[in-house]
């Protein structure tokens, strides 16, 4: 009897306990979605306030008239079309060409054993970690010198294929890493079925693995698409002509000379951040199963 007692009662000891952790647990997870979601919250209440109603009551008093006028603004300013068309111009090619690429490097280190197969990998995973602000002079001099070499100065600077190739080159590593891991997931033996039966390496890729990838190329694309999207520094350093850049780069003209308006810049930056939520909430389903499907395999 005292045995049976001493087991309820450490039951309901670790019972006790395990409530805290999760009150805990949830209530920090509670407070780090506020913290989230806060600049975005607050980044939408701005952009529908005048700029008048703030000036004269203050950043934190309650508006007296909300409206989308800071929207009909930003729209007619910022030439959305030409600058979602230089948008997509960078972003689509450079995010189809780094899973093309990243895939196959992937496919490499992954499936066959050669000697600098872990070492490639590794080259390629430390090339992501590398700052854009250390090495922009040298690739801005680069693409200077290559653009003279071949008579053509603006071949590459000044040029969407200059970004694009710089994004290429910098989302690579992180991209050889994450889809390397999950080819390791899949069982070999599927690839040995393949070579018994006569597949070339190029079926091997293309009919075999590619098909197993696409909730991993999924999860990658919408990421690679959301920071490939929202940059800003490389587009600046590399682009002179305004009508090139992509959309961040549009934002500036919605400051003023002498004074900005923070709430048609904030209507400004929520319209630019449409096409990545549209992107996340088209592939959600892949973009979540891509990151579970490998935590479940064999």
């Amino acid at each position: 009897m005292s045995v049976d007692l001493e087991l309820a009662q450490a039951a309901a000891k670790y019972k006790n306990k395990q409530k805290v952790k999760d009150r805990f647990i949830s209530g920090f997870i509670g407070i780090f979605a506020i913290v989230w979601i806060f600049p975005i919250a607050w980044t939408i209440w701005t952009s529908l306030r005048p700029y008048k109603d703030v000036r004269a009551n203050g950043l934190f008093s309650i508006p007296k008239t909300l409206n989308l006028d800071n929207y009909t603004e930003a729209i007619s300013r910022m030439d959305l079309p030409l600058y979602f068309w230089n948008t997509a111009a960078i972003t689509i090619p450079a995010v189809a060409l780094t899973l093309f690429f990243g895939s196959l490097i992937a496919f490499v280190v992954s499936r066959y054993s050669f000697k600098w197969n872990v070492s490639l990998l590794l080259l390629f995973t430390a090339g992501n970690l590398l700052p854009a602000q250390l090495v922009f002079i040298p690739v801005f001099k680069m693409y200077i010198t290559l653009g003279k070499a071949v008579g053509i100065p603006r071949l590459l600077y000044d040029s969407p294929w200059g970004v694009v190739l710089i994004h290429v080159a910098f989302q690579m590593g992180f991209a050889t890493f994450v889809l390397s891991s999950y080819m390791k997931t899949v069982p070999k033996e599927i690839s040995e079925s393949a070579m018994v039966d006569g597949a070339s390496v190029f079926t091997h890729y293309t009919k075999v693995m590619l098909p197993l990838l696409r909730p991993a190329l999924a999860s990658l694309g919408v990421l690679m698409t959301t920071w490939i999207y929202n940059d800003f520094f490389w587009a600046l350093v590399l682009m002179s002509s305004d009508s090139k850049r992509p959309i961040t780069s549009a934002l500036g003209r919605l400051q003023g000379e002498f004074v900005t308006d923070y709430n048609l810049l904030a209507a400004g930056a929520t319209i630019a951040a449409l096409p990545t939520l549209i992107v996340f909430f088209v592939l959600r389903k892949q973009f979540v199963s891509g990151l579970t499907l490998g935590s479940t395999k064999g």
